[in-house]
């Protein structure tokens, strides 16, 4: 696996500290969206469809660091829209950093190249890079030729001047397991630090609503991409969660551990799904029917869910409940790193 063990070691006390506390519920990563602005227009993604007021709107620092403070999360996920395209990014993610926060700058990195100036390598932050597979796949994913290849070289860039970076794969029922297969070698001859898999979730906006896989769908592609994982594959997850979308495991989602902050105020009820705000973390995790929603409430919106956002928390919170599933991250951890 390619989770930091520094990050490993300190969301394992975060967890256990919780534990203590006797909290139910509790953010593992906060999904910060600080704008929706966006220089692409993913098939696969709505939020470039909102009117021009809205895309204006952006969340300042003192926001962005209120809203770790508030939930406490040990790790910090800045998606969007296109987080290079805020003014102030670099000093948000070096607010966090000072906080001891791990952070995920996810980009589509078309600006990566001109803005890296502006970060520094270090052990709490990484670039992930938005890579929904080989040439073709990408390019059509996010609706414009020639952004893999700007990518790659973005990747090369910050790999040199010694950045952590990691890519996120966004997968629906078109996906080839073969040419997935075939991504990965690319990204590990790339030297990328760790590689993020998940499948798509249907969007309201998304223009491309025919493709979005079926929980079935989901276990069988993900059984064929990963049947025999190779030595040098190196994915920045929970080995559970990996095996959860293949089909091993059965868990309920668990929402409030990657909670969404955005120019909105805190999404409800997670990352996918809109239904409403809240305008604090204890008003969303204190406020919010949590009973309707998930795989178990029955509610179509989540029957075929599967994404990382509602479920790599409940795969890691079922890790450190359990002996025999500890012990198994706690081998990948050392062993194949």
């Amino acid at each position: 696996m390619a989770v930091p063990l520094r990050q490993s070691v300190a969301v394992g006390a975060y967890i256990l500290k919780q534990k203590l506390r006797r909290r139910a519920r509790y953010p593992l990563v906060l999904m910060l969206e600080p704008l929706f602005r966006c220089n692409l227009e993913c098939i696969g993604c709505g939020k470039i469809q909102y009117p021009e007021h809205i895309l204006k709107m952006r969340l300042t620092p003192e926001q962005c660091w209120e809203a770790i403070d508030e939930c406490g999360a040990p790790v910090v996920s800045i998606a969007g829209g296109e987080p290079l395209l805020h003014p102030e990014m670099a000093a948000i993610v070096e607010g966090y950093v000072r906080r001891r926060k791990f952070v995920y700058l996810c980009t589509n990195a078309i600006q990566l190249k001109r803005r890296m100036d502006d970060y520094r390598p270090g052990p709490y932050f990484s670039f992930s890079v938005h890579m929904d597979g080989l040439q073709e796949e990408h390019d059509h994913a996010v609706n414009r030729d020639g952004v893999y290849e700007r990518a790659v070289e973005a990747i090369r860039m910050a790999k040199d001047r010694g950045f952590r970076v990691t890519t996120n794969t966004t997968l629906f029922n078109t996906a080839d397991p073969e040419r997935v297969r075939a991504f990965f070698d690319e990204m590990t001859e790339l030297r990328v630090d760790g590689m993020m898999i998940s499948p798509g979730y249907p969007y309201e906006k998304a223009p491309d609503q025919e493709h979005f896989l079926h929980r079935s769908e989901t276990k069988d592609l993900f059984r064929r991409i990963l049947r025999d994982i190779k030595p040098g594959w190196r994915f920045n997850q929970s080995p559970v969660f990996l095996d959860f979308l293949q089909g091993k495991y059965d868990f309920d989602c668990t929402p409030w551990g990657n909670p969404t902050r955005n120019v909105f105020g805190w999404q409800r009820p997670c990352y996918l799904m809109s239904e409403g705000y809240a305008s604090s973390w204890d008003e969303l995790i204190n406020g919010t029917d949590w009973g309707r929603y998930g795989q178990a409430s029955g509610n179509p919106k989540c029957v075929d869910c599967m994404v990382h956002s509602g479920y790599e928390a409940s795969a890691v919170v079922a890790t450190s409940n359990s002996p025999r599933l500890g012990a198994q991250a706690l081998r990948e951890l050392v062993f194949k790193r």
